[in-house]
């Protein structure tokens, strides 16, 4: 595992190198988080909200919306300031996979490494390619997603 410390505010694209990662500290998932996401949302599945119907489903019990989780661990990754402030846009989301349920009192934490940089049209940027491994507190995977990045070069390339 490649880690580095970086200051918060200056890091660009060439900061970035092929199998860096880092890992997240953690936040943990309560009943009340999963009930104001399903207010937020709409998606008032009783999955999610009603405990005498889900207790009779699957997994015994209310579990977490897969977007949920997904939003938790773009915060997470974006708190520990890893990024700085490098990041333009979101150009794509690939290949999300919810591996496992995530229940009221789960801990969830977040590894993610550099899986591919590339260049982009504009002599400014760089496509930036991160792997998330969203992971609970048994280190067992709960989600994981390819997400794709438009990133501020610290020099643009020449033309």
């Amino acid at each position: 595992m490649t880690t580095s410390t970086w200051a918060p505010d200056q890091r660009f694209f060439e900061d970035f190198v092929l199998g860096q990662q880092i890992l997240t500290g953690g936040r943990t998932v309560d009943q009340a988080d999963i009930n104001l996401f399903a207010g937020l949302t709409g998606d008032n599945y009783p999955l999610h909200v009603n405990a005498m119907w889900a207790e009779n489903g699957r997994f015994g019990e209310r579990i977490a919306h897969g977007p949920l989780t997904f939003s938790i661990a773009v915060g997470l990754v974006a708190l520990s300031g890893w990024y700085g402030n490098c990041i333009e846009a979101l150009i794509e989301c690939r290949t999300m996979r919810a591996t496992a349920p995530v229940r009221s009192g789960d801990t969830l934490r977040v590894r993610a490494s550099v899986i591919e940089t590339e260049d982009h049209k504009s002599p400014k940027y760089g496509v930036l390619h991160v792997g998330y491994d969203v992971i609970n507190q048994k280190d067992e995977s709960v989600m994981n997603f390819h997400w794709v990045m438009l990133a501020r070069r610290r020099t643009p390339l020449e033309s």
